[in-house]
């Protein structure tokens, strides 16, 4: 059974999430302090984390910071704050996701589903020449295509595509981030470097290139999706 940890402080909002997540197999334990967050996160070792950025006590974003300093665990914020400003300060801090109140309970067990399903290690981020080669699965499917990083080659059904060399650095961070929020700044810093970390054209060009190599329809893409103002997010 999942474990998840709720740091939340209106208790209404509370029993909503516990109520869902539980009939969904979850076993949820709720909180509504930092100081309680980090002693709950460090002792049940949760297998998700959904945080609430003002609470009592606290920033969500520095219980982000400090859970990231010991633990890979998905967390995902649940926020009334709808600036992008906090939305790209909560990612940049480790959060792995970021939905605004109100919210559908639907959507929120969705993106719960998709960040237990990602495998967790972001040592695979700091090194990916290691990682494309021995780090990650060999194979990655999604959709009609196939990615084999031992072959380094990319089907689309059973037809090879070719891709640039940072096309192809490009799609493996997102594999590698599958389901989660990227911002711009994130995935420029690891497919170009950090000289590049503010050249957001760069990355609209060639995350166009994806989709029309990749998306049965470009205009419409179904796993390559604009977080607007944000960044962007891969979808298997």
């Amino acid at each position: 059974m999942p474990v998840a940890l709720l740091v939340e402080d209106d208790p209404q909002i509370r029993r909503l999430v516990r109520s869902a997540m539980e009939n969904e197999g979850w076993s949820v334990f709720e909180v509504n302090t930092m100081r309680r967050a980090v002693i709950d996160a460090g002792t049940r070792q949760p297998d998700l984390l959904i945080i609430d950025l003002g609470l009592p006590d606290g920033s969500g974003i520095n219980l982000i910071r400090e859970v990231r300093t010991w633990s890979e665990v998905p967390i995902i914020v649940l926020s009334a704050r709808v600036d992008e400003t906090d939305k790209i300060e909560a990612l940049d801090a480790g959060a792995d996701d970021y939905m605004t109140k109100p919210f559908g309970i639907g959507e929120l067990l969705a993106r719960s589903r998709a960040n237990l399903r990602r495998p967790r290690n972001r040592a695979q981020q700091s090194d990916l020449k290691n990682t494309e080669s021995s780090e990650i699965e060999s194979t990655f499917k999604f959709g009609e295509v196939e990615v084999d990083f031992r072959a380094r080659f990319v089907k689309r059904n059973d037809t090879q595509i070719h891709l640039t060399p940072i096309e192809y650095r490009l799609l493996t961070v997102l594999i590698q981030n599958v389901s989660r929020v990227l911002t711009h700044k994130q995935i420029l810093t690891q497919v170009w470097g950090t000289a590049a970390s503010e050249q957001s054209h760069y990355l609209r060009i060639y995350m166009g290139h994806l989709r029309q190599k990749l998306e049965i329809d470009p205009t419409q893409p179904k796993h390559f999706l604009t977080e607007t103002g944000v960044g962007y997010r891969m979808v298997k």
